[in-house]
């Protein structure tokens, strides 16, 4: 069932009804003298759910691993079923799985998808069940242990920089994966909580549009990660003179501060914080230009200018992706007309 209509009864002279569309009731399990919650939303629209949903019900999904994608393809695919919800995931190969093939599954498993184990596994099948319980580990929860990774890799980032430090460098690049973890939880929690209200609640999103905020949000996180990373990969090979290091460093620190501001302008949905971190991100912008059109005019140093000006690049991208997530506060801060 896509659509149908359905026309307004007047019963008893002062009650207005409206039949359910049956297959709809079946699919439910609904039957008479069963009870629905009714809800309205902001666009005048209403949401109908059953009081009596099988919350123990797990949604499992099978797919067969195609012989013309690689291994990272096919795992695009889990990945996507991950994100649409599915508790229990069966993997099948037509051929069998290799040892090195299951080991590699296993790995990718824990490496980037949070709650998912292997709970079963034959020649040609693997078994995924996610063990995650979403009201455990809130939205705000999932926000804050994801900045506090960005913060703690861009301040190591920036002290590469002068130490030239390779296992620092790697240490950060490989933290990224953290980021990226905690990203395909979040989206997860968000397209659940779109379709269940109580969730939704629970989690910490107490109106529906905030979803496609939070969902822009976490985006521009993500992103900064692997800005982070770029600069852990470039900082061991930035060979500039110190006065030009110093400079990189003020705009590094200051673009923590920048971050700091506008997670904390989020967590309070503080407009006017928000506004400040727009401010301070054209600013930092300012300075990033400003020191990359210096190092440029400089006459010698070619090819390690190329790799300082890919760190303030990526810093640049950093205040930017800041800004937009002070945007979207802001957005999520104002009231609807509807409400």
């Amino acid at each position: 069932m896509k659509e149908e209509k359905r026309k307004i009864q007047l019963t008893g002279g002062s009650t207005f009804t409206i039949s359910l569309p049956i297959k709809w009731a079946r699919n439910a399990g609904l039957k008479q003298g069963d009870e629905l919650i009714i809800r309205l939303r902001g666009d005048k629209s209403l949401l109908i759910t059953p009081v009596k949903v099988k919350r123990d019900q797990l949604n499992c999904a099978e797919f067969t691993l195609s012989e013309h994608e690689d291994f990272e393809g096919n795992f695009r695919l889990l990945i996507s079923y991950y994100l649409v919800g599915y508790d229990i995931v069966k993997l099948t190969s037509p051929k069998g799985f290799s040892a090195e093939e299951r080991k590699w599954i296993k790995e990718e498993v824990r490496r980037r998808l949070i709650g998912m184990e292997v709970v079963g596994e034959s020649a040609r099948e693997i078994i995924l069940k996610s063990f995650l319980k979403y009201e455990d580990f809130t939205l705000q929860d999932a926000i804050h242990s994801m900045s506090k990774i960005i913060v703690s890799m861009l301040g190591d980032a920036i002290s590469s920089l002068r130490k030239r430090d390779n296992n620092l460098a790697e240490d950060i690049i490989e933290r990224d994966d953290e980021i990226d973890r905690f990203y395909l939880l979040i989206v997860r929690q968000l397209k659940a909580a779109m379709s269940d209200p109580e969730l939704a609640k629970k989690i910490g999103v107490d109106r529906h549009r905030e979803s496609l905020g939070y969902r822009i949000i976490v985006k521009s996180m993500e992103r900064i990660g692997d800005h982070v990373e770029n600069i852990a990969k470039n900082s061991t090979k930035v060979m500039v003179p110190e006065e030009d290091i110093k400079s990189i460093e003020r705009i590094g620190y200051t673009i923590i501060e920048l971050f700091n501001k506008t997670l904390d302008a989020l967590a309070d949905m503080n407009i006017s914080k928000a506004n400040e971190a727009i401010k301070d991100a054209k600013r930092m912008s300012g300075m990033s230009e400003a020191l990359s059109e210096h190092l440029i005019s400089e006459e010698d140093g070619n090819t390690d200018k190329v790799h300082a000006l890919s760190v303030l690049q990526s810093l640049e991208r950093i205040g930017k992706y800041c800004e937009d997530i002070a945007e979207v506060t802001i957005n999520m801060g104002i009231k609807g007309a509807e409400e």
